[in-house]
């Protein structure tokens, strides 16, 4: 374990993926049963997602989900990597906020988003259209501005209980985001760890801009990315298996299908575009043995400065899953 790992915070994000054999309500049982794992082993933060009528993936309702996870568990914090602000109201998502960090006192971030429903036909049903990314910095400023009870927009309208609060907003780097983040003085989540280049150009530009806030005095970087960690090399790759082949069927097919064995994907036959998209998503993640993988993040840490790594990996085979989340505990030095 290297001195900057040690230094640096672990968390973990779970997309509440399907599998084949498991609907979505059990895919969301799931993710309430990682966070319990993910806090045993030492995980500073949970977090759950947001995707509207995306086949594959049923995390639908993050503050709703966020709010089970924290039932389920005591220590951990726990919130939304991200809640989609362009998808709501803004006086709504600080009142579901406020709800959570009344209920789970000093343990609830706030992780907003600029997406939008990736359809027109999901953008339709929100009541959104694409155009509506580019408001998130008025957004972000009003549920900031409803949290310390500034906003002016609304004279005599009180987003209750959150008023008052101190709850942790957090800005996913979508497009712009890492330049809203740095404009309104939060700390920022970037990823993924494939696009290293994109990466750094991201962080970097977030440094140099950075005005500090009442929410924050100085930078805070997340990078996030999928980390595997297994006792072999290739153990590690049959982790990513899963999700690779999802992705190349999504991008051939135009749907997500249930995360599937890895013996099963690998005894497909594929065609020369599904092959090729398929091996494209198998590289460039950190993934192997320990130390492999705690050479990997060293690199990451340093070229980034990263002060906390969000690992969101998404597999099949829960039991290794929670074995590489195990292995980089220790790598880590958190377990």
């Amino acid at each position: 374990m290297s001195s900057s790992n040690a230094s640096t915070r672990f968390s973990f994000l779970d997309r509440s993926r399907t599998r084949e054999g498991h609907d979505a309500p059990q895919a969301l049982r799931d993710t309430v049963a990682l966070a319990g794992a993910a806090e045993a082993l030492g995980y500073h933060r949970f977090w759950v997602s947001e995707h509207h009528s995306v086949p594959g993936v049923a995390g639908s309702a993050p503050t709703v989900l966020a709010a089970a996870v924290a039932a389920a568990t005591c220590t951990i914090r726990v919130g939304t990597g991200g809640v989609m602000l362009p998808n709501h109201q803004p006086l709504v998502v600080a009142e579901q906020f406020g709800v959570l960090a009344s209920l789970f006192p000093g343990r609830i971030d706030m992780g907003l988003g600029r997406s939008v429903g990736f359809t027109d036909g999901i953008r339709r049903a929100l009541g959104r259209d694409k155009e509506d990314a580019d408001a998130f910095a008025g957004q972000l400023a009003e549920v900031l501005g409803w949290l310390d009870g500034t906003q002016q927009t609304h004279p005599q309208v009180h987003a209750l209980p959150a008023e008052g609060l101190r709850i942790p907003p957090y800005v996913l780097a979508t497009g712009r985001g890492a330049a809203i983040a740095a404009g309104a003085g939060l700390p920022l989540v970037v990823g993924d760890l494939r696009g290293r280049d994109k990466l750094i150009r991201a962080v970097e530009t977030y440094r140099s801009d950075f005005r500090p806030s009442v929410w924050g005095a100085e930078p805070y970087v997340i990078v996030a990315g999928t980390v595997a960690v297994a006792a072999t090399e290739e153990e590690a790759r049959r982790l990513l298996i899963p999700e690779a082949w999802s992705m190349a069927y999504a991008r051939t097919h135009g749907t997500f299908p249930p995360l599937a064995p890895a013996e099963r994907i690998e005894a497909l036959a594929m065609t020369e575009k599904e092959r090729a998209l398929f091996e494209d998503g198998l590289r460039g993640h950190l993934a192997g043995t320990e130390d492999a993988v705690a050479a990997g993040i060293e690199a990451v840490v340093r070229e980034t400065g990263a002060d906390e790594v969000l690992v969101t990996t998404s597999t099949y085979d829960r039991e290794a899953l929670v074995d590489s989340m195990r292995r980089l505990a220790g790598i880590a030095g958190i377990s």
